[in-house]
């Protein structure tokens, strides 16, 4: 057998256009769905069976269990689910990717998919370049579909002819005869080849293509498919590394689940197989039938039958032909229903036990006073080692947009509290916090458009790339409104230093102006927080802001009479009309922040 440089690359490039494949078809339906899928996700309740029905519902949508745990593991990151609705979801998710198992297994064998790729391939490419997105994004999932049947095909013909070189034959052979041992070990090493891979379909297809060469036997593939259950806990995992304690902990959960599901399958390991092959061959036929043709085949004739160079111009050869291919599904049925039966079994039981999961959790990844007490100045539901899914981490941005403006809304309120200060060390220390506050915005500002130009690297729709756009311009007017109230603070500190005294009525007048400002804060709160925004939102704030530059022009009119009336000194105007204008500032940056929103909601419902 001649397996150079040349074979290694082919059968790594098979791998990769499986992968790929898989991917491109992943991201098409998940741009297709949009929106919908966000939603569906946070609206999610405290009903177990529904998080569980929704968990089945999206991985079978984005054919990708490891995309839907990390989209859990991110939402619970961004408080968008808690931990036990997250463990439901994630339950949910383990059932619905077997459906990656059952188009494998019903078109690999059954049809030849690797015939209508091409022109799949033909049919979507053309979808790309229509106006509409949704057009796109089932182009993308057309030729995604397509690639991943041509690497499956390509595997099946680039993996080495172990039978034809028995030396390598016998050392399969070695660890396919050793008992519950060989299980233990073909389970280890579908753990660990998912692992490198982080896709379990890869997992199931070489698994299924081992198998159906006659190279391993039924409870051996089946093995190598449990080990893969465990394996694709790792990208979760990676996911939940820079994530907060509850990203860790539904990471941990979604492992916990697939470990003890495993354990239980390992201890009734051949019952249980026993009972898979009846079902099997009580729908279909046995999945045990094409091992044992192939000990009794000459291995030339299997050859033959793997490479489909057997003459079929013979009826017996045409017969004989069909016959292999109906063992080769029965082997891809068998494995898909361990798979489908297997955590059916683990969701039906481990369902009712959530609060267990959580407690057991929360038990093994304990909180720390860091996690209890964040600081503000660490990004809370960010951060830039986590992406997951591009289109859904704008859902994560825009949750850390919002909580950067009660920050915000904090400093205004700090500024307040410093104006009324007159002791020495307490004014001193106010100072020095709302400068630390200051700080932070800054930080806060870099890192979110960071993650954002991070996510915007990904396969975005048009809308989600408007969307980015959106949100870059408001973390920016945030910021805009620290770096005011700083200027604020600033400016109370200069008339603190220079023991400068402000009537009674211009005490009230900046009391008036820092309760419209507090209020128009409030209503760009609410505007950020709403789903969709609400055009009275737009309204509320536009106004605000207009009783804002009105009361700016009346006291800087009011401004110019009481100094000419000698009041008050000039110096002491000065400080008082920057404070007045600051304000206004501040009620700018407020009202395009709304508008940025108001504009990015527009764009979505004009691009649908």
């Amino acid at each position: 057998m001649q397996f150079g440089i040349l074979e290694i690359l082919t059968l790594i490039g098979s791998v990769g256009m499986f992968l790929y494949g898989m991917k491109l078809m992943s991201e098409g339906l998940q741009k297709a769905a949009g929106d919908k899928l966000r939603h569906i996700l946070a609206m999610m309740t405290n009903n177990r069976l529904l998080g569980a029905l929704t968990g089945i519902f999206i991985t079978a949508l984005i054919q990708s269990s490891s995309a839907t745990t990390v989209m859990i593991v991110s939402f619970v990151n961004a408080g968008l689910l808690s931990l036990g609705q997250s463990m439901a979801v994630i339950m949910g998710a383990n059932v619905g990717t077997t459906l990656t198992a059952w188009i494998i297994a019903l078109f690999g064998f059954k049809i030849n998919i690797a015939a209508f790729a091409i022109p799949l391939v033909g049919f979507g490419v053309p979808l790309l370049f229509l106006h509409k997105n949704i057009y796109k994004s089932w182009g993308e999932f057309l030729i995604g579909f397509a690639l991943l049947f041509l690497g499956l095909d390509y595997l099946n013909h680039s993996v080495p002819d172990l039978q034809a070189n028995p030396e390598v034959f016998a050392v399969l052979q070695q660890y396919t005869q050793l008992g519950y041992w060989s299980i233990l070990i073909f389970a280890l090493v579908g753990m660990v080849l998912t692992m490198i891979v982080q896709a379990s379909s890869a997992t199931f297809a070489i698994a299924l293509i081992m198998c159906s060469k006659g190279w391993i036997s039924f409870d051996i593939a089946a093995a190598l498919v449990l080990g893969g259950n465990i394996g694709t806990c790792i990208t979760p995992l990676i996911a939940s590394v820079s994530g907060n304690i509850w990203a860790k902990r539904a990471a941990a959960g979604h492992l916990l689940f697939n470990l003890l599901g495993s354990i239980w399958t390992l201890v009734l390991y051949y019952p249980f197989v026993r009972l898979i092959v009846w079902i099997s061959t009580a729908i279909t036929g046995d999945p045990n039938a094409l091992a044992a043709f192939i000990s009794t085949a000459d291995p030339a004739l299997v050859n033959q039958l793997n490479d489909k160079t057997l003459d079929l111009t013979n009826p017996e050869n045409q017969a004989l032909s069909e016959q292999f291919a109906s063992m080769q599904y029965y082997v891809s049925f068998g494995l898909s229903m361990f798979h489908t039966v297997f955590n059916l079994i683990n969701i039906s039981i481990m369902i009712w036990f959530t609060k267990a999961y959580v407690f057991i959790v929360t038990r093994l990844i304990p909180s720390k006073p860091s996690d209890e007490e964040q600081e503000e100045s660490h990004l809370t539901f960010i951060s830039a080692g986590m992406l997951s899914t591009a289109e859904l981490s704008i859902v994560q941005a825009h949750k850390e947009i919002v909580l950067y403006s009660q920050r915000t809304q904090r400093m205004f309120g700090q500024v307040r509290d410093l104006y009324h200060e007159t002791a020495e060390a307490e004014f001193v220390k106010k100072f020095s916090r709302i400068q630390k506050y200051e700080n932070i915005s800054d930080r806060m500002e870099v890192e979110i458009a960071t993650y954002l130009m991070n996510v915007s690297n990904g396969r975005l729709s048009d809308e989600s790339k408007h969307q980015i756009q959106s949100e870059l311009r408001i973390i920016s007017e945030i910021e805009s409104v620290a770096d005011s109230c700083y200027n604020l603070a600033r400016t109370i500190q200069h008339r603190y230093d220079n023991n400068a005294k402000f009537t009674n009525e211009v005490n009230d007048n900046i009391e008036l102006m820092f309760n419209l400002v507090d209020s128009a804060i409030a209503q760009m709160i609410v505007a950020l927080e709403s789903t969709p925004i609400k055009i009275t939102d737009v309204n509320k704030t536009q106004n605000l802001e207009n009783e804002i530059n009105n009361f700016r022009n009346q006291l800087k009119t009011q401004n110019v009479l009481d100094v000419n009336d000698g009041k008050y000194p000039y110096a002491t105007s000065v400080l008082y009309m920057d404070m007045i204008v600051e304000c206004e500032k501040m009620g700018d940056y407020i009202v395009n922040v709304v508008e940025a929103i108001a504009d990015s909601k527009l764009y979505a419902v004009n691009q649908k």
